[in-house]
């Protein structure tokens, strides 16, 4: 093994830890437990994100938790982008780093290895990668939830298209793979809540 070779392969491990831990802060869990003296993994779905933090903290934090979050997708990539620009001709590292700040975000080392359900930090590592397709989906999310009132539901429509419109808009292979790994976990993340969609007993964002 040469060893720019195993410099490249160290410099790739540092961007997946540094990742994971910018994706393991958990911002909702922070916020609530700094305002509120309140366990947020222990209120309502368990989860850290926005639509949890909202029960304990109302809509106005629910937005600064969202962003917060989404930004938490976007700077690992940007790194990436940045200082890891010997890869740039296969695009790997900002998807090593996209994925592994997702893992963080569901499953935070400062939290037991609770988390959120990645949708507000996918979107924006899919913002990072490919912009187009992370405002598409960020609409897409938007129109969805206004419409049907459940967030769970605009969550999962819009992060199903993720593979489809980055094939469309950006068409590089491992970009295609992240988005349709980030598909994935959010709907795995989401099960509980399109059993209770399909079963008519979701909670509305509002009535």
């Amino acid at each position: 093994m040469t060893p720019f070779l195993i410099k490249m392969i160290l410099k790739l491990i540092g961007i997946a830890i540094g990742s994971y831990l910018i994706g393991s802060i958990p911002t909702g869990y922070w916020i609530v437990k700094a305002l509120k003296k309140t366990d947020i993994t222990e209120v309502g779905s368990g989860s850290t994100g926005a639509t949890n933090v909202k029960r304990v903290l109302g809509t106005k934090w629910f937005f600064a938790v969202l962003l917060l979050d989404a930004i938490k997708g976007v700077i690992p990539v940007l790194i990436a982008y940045k200082y890891f620009n010997f890869l740039d001709y296969l695009g790997l590292a900002p998807v090593i780093a996209a994925t592994c700040v997702i893992i963080g975000h569901c499953r935070s080392i400062f939290i037991k290895f609770k988390g959120g359900k990645s949708v507000a930090t996918g979107i924006g590592t899919l913002i990072a990668l490919c912009w187009p397709v992370g405002l598409i989906l960020a609409v897409v999310w938007v129109a969805v939830t206004y419409v049907s009132k459940y967030v769970s539901l605009g969550s999962v429509v819009a992060i199903c298209l993720a593979p489809i419109l980055m094939a469309a808009f950006n068409g590089n292979y491992y970009y295609i793979c992240f988005s349709a790994l980030c598909a994935i976990i959010v709907v795995l993340l989401h099960k509980e809540n399109i059993k209770r969609l399909i079963a008519g007993t979701e909670n509305k964002v509002r009535e």
